[in-house]
């Protein structure tokens, strides 16, 4: 279970076996290929919109007009076609025209926010690397920006870019060492305990989180998941309901309940 709910822009694929990097590489998905999809979705008034967006870029100042055109297209997949892929990829482009720091992580953390709930392996490796390249961005900005390390190493993990997971976790590590009090690294690395079955250290780096901040939300709910994994039924139960006491909110509180019925 989590705390994210969201629905994707493509039909899922079937499972396909593992696959070396460059067989990853050539069946990477395109922006075209969802972008294809999302418009199967709109009404004509809209599909017409859309292609008079597309279709605005004239001569004169190219920048600029492009800048425009890239946020006007997110606001349009944002607020009326309500497409997150989308919407997410022009606010990137927008994002990339400005090179500002603030306005790139931002962007990177539309894809990598929403990366742990896409189970389509294709898309979330889109998902990833487009994450990816915007904080590779901010760091040619800021080399000092340490949260935009984490997410780096973050999109790595996530979305399987590496050769294996442990690619991403040393990338977050790195901070964490420098850096105990860092607890985006330690949520992250909490992570990649759990993804890689090292639960007893997953735990170890949720409690970190919880200790520090114990109204977050997503690290109590981790910290329950973690211990319901490790087969520590009691402690997956007490934090579930500690979990319930930060959410408040009936429709994923009966889901709780639900989990902890099926613990008990």
């Amino acid at each position: 279970m989590s705390l994210y709910f969201f629905g994707q822009t493509i039909p899922p694929k079937k499972t396909q076996p593992q696959q070396s990097e460059s067989q990853k590489e050539s069946s990477d998905l395109s922006f075209d290929e969802i972008l294809s999809a999302s418009k199967q979705k709109l009404t004509p008034p809209q599909l017409e919109r859309v292609q008079q967006l597309e279709n605005s870029v004239v001569r004169g100042d190219v920048k600029a007009q492009q800048l425009k055109t890239y946020n006007q297209l997110a606001t349009f997949w944002r607020d009326t076609a309500r497409s997150f892929l989308p919407a997410a990829y022009y606010t990137a482009e927008a994002a990339k025209l400005e090179n500002i720091e603030k306005n790139l992580t931002f962007a990177a953390h539309l894809f990598l926010d929403n990366l742990r709930a896409q189970a389509e392996p294709q898309l979330k490796r889109w998902m990833a690397n487009n994450a990816r390249q915007l904080f590779e961005r901010v760091l040619e900005i800021n080399a000092g920006n340490d949260s935009a390390k984490v997410g780096l190493g973050s999109s790595y993990m996530l979305g399987n870019i590496g050769s294996n997971p442990m690619e991403g976790i040393l990338m977050i590590r790195e901070v964490a060492e420098r850096d105990p009090h860092n607890m985006y690294a330690q949520m992250m690395l909490g992570i990649g305990g759990v993804m890689t079955g090292q639960f007893d250290k997953a735990i170890d780096r949720f409690k970190k989180v919880v200790d520090h901040q114990p109204a977050n939300i997503e690290a109590v709910l981790n910290l329950a998941e973690a211990y319901e994994q490790k087969g520590d039924k009691a402690s997956a139960i007490q934090w579930y309901e500690k979990t319930k006491l930060l959410i408040r909110n009936p429709e994923i509180e009966k889901e709780l309940d639900a989990r902890i019925n099926l613990l008990r």
